[in-house]
């Protein structure tokens, strides 16, 4: 018997008896639970579940949905249900360091990343060849202080032409606005060094090799109206010592940034992440 994979979060007041209600559900309409991962959060008080299954292709999706909406109603479940083999949309956007874009490219063309890259948003028209080479959409979007109205008008109309899941920052180097950041909440991630606030400005590799730092880093977020203090999905750091040039750091930095930011999308397109206030529950 074939049968459609799909995934369902949801996070709710924790009580004694969801995965009960939730697992029973599933069994009555046949589906085989392939994963299940759960927490719940003594601070907030509050349930978080992923759930795996198949489910059998006798039953209609809407069928699924219905049902599960009346469980949830009863517990204040805030749920999805999403088709696990659906491939994520995404929008990335860059400036002019273009390590994050690159490996994610990679990735997502070798099949790594569950994903599919429908347009690349820059400021510069510095890698036009390298979306070319790919055959994916470029849109060459300069922005000045004058028209960055009229500029985020347009990201977001193809947010919603191109039908955009998730749009990733790969090291754009813009502050979006207020307006933008509320439109895209829950759908678009950051990706910055860790030496925010420490080293804040331009070139904060150079500002850490004067300061003799011993590691850096790099945090990967949900994009907020609040400058880089969005809920953090992903972290990581790497050891430097005193041999090393602003440059090596800088090369170093690249590359957390890019496992970083790639581990980030990874979670979010496969529905492993959940909202807990201002924090995250990232399933692994």
């Amino acid at each position: 018997m074939q049968h459609n994979d799909y995934i369902l979060t949801l996070s709710c007041p924790d009580r004694t008896g969801i995965v009960y209600r939730v697992s029973g559900l599933l069994f009555e309409l046949g589906c085989n639970i392939l994963d299940s991962q759960q927490f719940g959060d003594e601070e907030t008080g509050r349930f978080f579940l992923r759930v795996h299954f198949d489910l059998p292709t006798t039953v209609a999706p809407e069928d699924l949905r219905g049902k599960f909406g009346t469980l949830a109603a009863s517990h204040a479940m805030q749920w999805q249900i999403h088709d696990a083999r659906r491939k994520a949309r995404l929008l990335i956007m860059v400036s002019k360091q273009g390590h994050c874009l690159n490996d994610l490219l990679f990735r997502v063309s070798s099949g790594q990343l569950h994903a599919e890259v429908a347009a690349i948003v820059s400021n510069h028209p510095d890698y036009a060849g390298l979306a070319a080479s790919y055959g994916i959409p470029f849109h060459h979007l300069p922005v000045t202080p004058g028209t960055k109205a009229e500029q985020e008008r347009q990201i977001l109309a193809l947010v919603e032409t191109a039908r955009i899941d998730l749009v990733v920052l790969a090291r754009y180097m813009q502050i979006l606005s207020e307006d933008l950041c509320r439109a895209l909440e829950g759908r678009a991630i950051n990706i910055h060094h860790s030496f925010l606030p420490s080293f804040k400005g331009a070139r904060p590799y150079h500002q850490a090799h004067q300061r003799g730092v011993k590691i850096i880093g790099a945090t990967a977020h949900y994009v907020t109206p609040d400058l880089d203090e969005g809920p953090i999905i992903e972290q990581d750091i790497e050891r430097v010592d005193h041999t090393m040039s602003a440059q090596d750091l800088g090369q170093v930095g690249s590359d957390v940034e890019s496992l970083v930011l790639a581990r980030a999308v990874r979670s979010h397109v496969e529905h492993r992440i959940l909202l807990n206030g201002n924090r995250t529950v990232v399933f692994r």
